[in-house]
C-alpha cells in the first residue's frame, strides 16, 4: 500500500558518529527547530542530481551560490509568472530543495514583464550569447590571475622606499575575498542562459501537448535533438586524438597510461610523435578544464591535473579503433529520427498552427544546446580554476601548520577561511612567536569535523522529505530533477499492486535493451565499467561521455526530460531511465536488467547478483 508522505527531517535518524553535524554548516542551511511547524508545511527533495555525495563545510559554496542564482533569474530577472526560487536547506549532509510557488494573484502583474525580458533574449540571442561568453572567459582570466604564496620574513625594501606603507597582508586578503566574489559572479552569468533555455523547450513541450493530445513526451525531445553542443567537445578532441595515434601508428605507446611522462614521452621519441604531442597540447586549451565528477566537489578530479584520466580514455578509444568499432556519436541517425519525427507531426498542421509549431521548435532548438554548454564554461572550467587556488591556498596554510592534511580547508566555512586568514597574517605581522593560533585550533577541530562527515556519508539521502503537492507544477523542477506527481507517488509506493516488480522512472531516451548492470557511486569506479555493460548511478556527470560508447543503457535516481543524463544518453543514442528514486541502491553490479526507455522501467531478470560474474572479475583485474 502506497505511503502518503515522506519522512519529516526532524524525524530522521542521525548516523551514529555524526552527533553535531549540524554545527558543521553555516547556521542558515540548516533546518531550525523554532521553523518546525513551518518547514514541514514545506514539500522538499534531495538535489542529488548535483550533490550525490556529502558536502564538506567549504563545499556547500556551490550549493549556495548555484541555487541562490537560479532563484534570483526566475524571481528578480525574468520574472517568470509561475516559478519563484528554490528554498535549500542541508540536511545530514545533502542538499534539500523546496520550489518557491508564485501567489496566483501575482502572476498577471508579472506577465508583461516576463514577455517583455524573454522576448528581448530571444530576439537577440546570439549577440547576447557571444556577450556571455566574453564575460565569462574574462571571469576566469581573473580567477588564473590569483596566486597565494608565503608572506615574506621582511617587507622587500621597495615597498618602503616607495613609499607604499602596507605589509603584503592585504593582497592575500582582498585575492581571498576576490576569488570567492568572481566564484560568485560567473555563477550569476551561469543561469542568465540556463534558464532561457527550460523555457523555450517549455513553451514548445506546452504547445505540443496542446496540438497533439496524447503526445510522448520523448517525441518532443526528438525533435531538437542532434545538435552539436560545446560539452561533447573534450570527449570529440579525445576520439580524435585516438584517431590520430592509430594513422600515425603509435599504438604500442598508451600500454601505460597512469606513467603520464613516461607515456608522453615515448609518444614523442616515437616516429610521427611529435605531431601527435602537438595535437594534444592544442587540445588542453580550453577543453582539459573537465573533470569526471560535477565541478561542485573539491575532490573532482580535472583532466589537465589528472593526464592519466585522458590519456586511460584515448588508450580505450585506440582499442575500439583497431576493433573497427564506431567511436563517434551517432549524429547523422539522431538527426534522421529528428527530422522523421518533425515531418510526422508537421504533417497534422497546417496555416496559422503550423507556422507556430515551425517557430516554436526553431527558438527550442536554438537555445537547446546552451542547457548543456553552460556545463563546460561554469561547472567545469570555472569551478575547475576555483577549487585549484582553494588547493594552492589550503597547503600554503597547511605549511604554516593549520592543519595536517594538505586540502583540509575544505572543513572550514568559506567566512571562517577568511578568520583564519586573519589569524595568520595578525601572527605574523606582529612578529608573535608562534605566528598564529589556527595550529593550535584547527587540528583537532577538523579532526573532530572529518569523523563527522565520514559518518555522514555511511547513509543514503531520504529522496524527499514531508508530504507532497497533490500536484507538482513548477516547470523546473519537473523537467529538470523529474519530479513529477506521477515519480513522487512511485517513491511512495503508488502502483506496487499492479504486478510490476521492477523501478519506474523518467522515460528519457528511447530503446529497450538487456544486460549486465554496473553500479557506480563515484566518478573513480568508471575504470570498472565493461563493454555492454548497463549502467547504474545516482546520477551521471555529463563529463562521463568516453564511456557511454561502451554501455548499452543508463539507469539514475534522479533526473528529468531536461536533465544532463537524459541529453547527454539522448545524444550518444542509449536508453535511459532516469528518476528511479533508488537504482542505484536497488540494483546490485552483476544482475541482468531490461531497460525500457519507452516506458521508463527497469526490470530486474534475476532475483541475485553472481558473486563473481565475469564482468566484476574483469572490472577487479582492470
Amino acid at each position: 500500500m502506497a505511503r502518503k508522505s515522506f519522512p519529516s527531517p526532524f524525524d530522521l535518524p542521525t548516523p551514529p558518529g555524526a552527533e553535531g553535524w549540524e554545527g558543521i554548516y553555516p547556521y542558515y542551511l540548516v533546518f531550525q527547530d523554532a521553523l518546525k511547524a513551518e518547514e514541514d508545511e514545506k514539500f522538499w527533495f534531495c538535489d542529488s542530481q548535483h550533490w550525490p555525495t556529502v558536502f564538506k563545510p567549504f563545499e556547500t559554496i556551490g550549493g549556495e551560490f548555484a541555487v541562490k542564482c537560479l532563484g534570483q533569474y526566475n524571481a528578480r530577472h525574468l520574472m517568470i509568472p509561475n516559478a519563484n526560487g528554490i528554498e535549500f536547506r542541508v540536511h545530514l549532509g545533502y542538499l534539500y530543495m523546496s520550489p518557491i510557488p508564485v501567489p496566483e494573484d501575482q502572476i498577471p502583474a508579472r506577465v508583461p514583464l516576463f514577455e517583455e525580458r524573454v522576448g528581448y533574449y530571444f530576439q537577440n540571442w546570439e549577440r547576447l550569447l557571444g556577450q556571455w561568453k566574453t564575460k565569462v572567459r574574462a571571469t576566469i582570466d581573473e580567477m588564473e590571475g590569483i596566486e597565494f604564496t608565503r608572506l615574506p620574513d621582511v617587507v622587500p625594501t621597495e615597498d618602503i622606499t616607495s613609499g607604499k606603507a602596507m605589509d603584503g597582508s592585504e593582497r592575500l586578503l582582498e585575492d581571498y575575498d576576490r576569488l570567492i566574489q568572481l566564484c560568485y559572479r560567473n555563477w550569476q552569468y551561469h543561469f542568465e542562459f540556463l534558464n532561457l533555455g527550460y523555457i523555450a523547450y517549455l513553451d514548445f513541450f506546452n504547445f505540443c501537448k496542446e496540438v497533439f493530445p496524447g503526445i510522448p513526451d520523448l517525441a518532443i525531445a526528438t525533435m531538437v535533438q542532434g545538435v552539436d553542443m560545446e560539452l561533447f567537445k573534450p570527449d570529440d578532441e579525445l576520439k580524435e586524438l585516438a584517431t590520430l595515434a592509430v594513422e600515425l601508428g603509435l599504438q604500442n605507446q598508451f600500454t601505460a597510461t597512469d606513467d603520464v611522462a613516461g607515456t608522453l614521452a615515448a609518444i614523442a621519441a616515437a616516429p610521427g610523435g611529435d605531431q601527435w604531442i602537438a595535437r594534444y597540447e592544442q587540445a588542453q586549451d580550453p577543453w582539459f578544464n573537465f573533470t569526471v565528477g560535477n565541478g561542485f566537489y573539491g575532490h573532482d578530479k580535472y583532466w589537465n591535473e589528472h593526464q592519466e584520466i585522458p590519456l586511460g580514455y584515448i588508450a580505450d578509444y585506440i582499442r575500439r579503433v583497431e576493433d573497427g568499432q564506431q567511436i563517434l556519436r551517432p549524429v547523422e541517425a539522431l538527426v534522421a529520427e529528428k527530422e522523421r519525427i518533425v515531418a510526422e507531426y508537421r504533417d497534422l498542421l497546417d496555416g496559422e498552427s503550423l507556422a507556430t509549431f515551425d517557430a516554436k521548435r526553431e527558438l527550442a532548438a536554438t537555445a537547446y544546446p546552451y542547457v548543456e554548454n553552460h556545463n563546460f564554461y561554469i561547472e567545469h572550467w570555472t569551478m575547475g580554476v576555483f577549487w585549484r587556488k582553494i588547493r594552492q591556498l589550503s597547503r600554503m596554510l597547511h605549511a604554516e601548520g593549520f592543519w595536517t592534511e594538505p586540502d583540509d580547508l575544505l572543513y572550514l566555512g568559506r567566512n571562517e577561511v577568511r578568520d583564519a586568514l586573519f589569524d595568520l597574517v595578525t601572527g605574523w605581522g606582529v612578529g608573535a612567536p608562534h605566528r598564529a593560533i589556527g595550529p593550535i585550533h584547527w587540528p583537532a577541530e577538523i579532526e573532530r569535523r572529518r569523523t563527522i562527515v565520514d559518518a555522514l556519508k555511511t547513509a543514503r539521502p531520504a529522496p524527499a522529505l514531508n508530504t507532497p503537492p497533490a500536484s507538482i507544477t513548477e516547470p523546473f523542477t519537473r523537467m529538470l530533477w523529474g519530479i513529477t506527481t506521477e515519480q513522487v507517488q512511485s517513491w511512495l509506493g503508488a502502483g506496487d499492486d499492479d504486478g510490476f516488480t521492477g523501478l519506474r522512472g523518467m522515460a528519457a531516451s528511447p530503446g529497450v535493451v538487456e544486460g549486465v548492470a554496473r553500479v557506480v557511486h563515484d566518478a573513480d569506479q568508471l575504470a570498472e565499467v565493461q563493454e555492454g555493460d548497463i549502467l547504474v548511478a545516482t546520477v551521471t556527470a555529463p563529463s562521463w561521455g568516453p564511456i557511454f560508447g561502451k554501455i548499452k543503457a543508463t539507469v539514475t535516481d534522479i533526473g528529468g526530460m531536461m536533465s544532463h543524463a537524459a541529453i547527454v544518453c539522448r545524444e550518444y543514442g542509449l536508453p535511459a531511465v532516469t528518476g528511479t528514486g533508488s537504482g542505484s541502491t536497488t540494483i546490485r553490479t552483476g544482475q541482468r536488467l531490461r531497460v525500457d526507455g519507452n516506458a521508463g522501467t527497469v526490470t530486474i531478470l534475476d532475483d541475485e547478483a553472481p558473486e563473481t560474474s565475469e564482468a566484476v572479475l574483469d572490472g577487479a583485474v582492470r
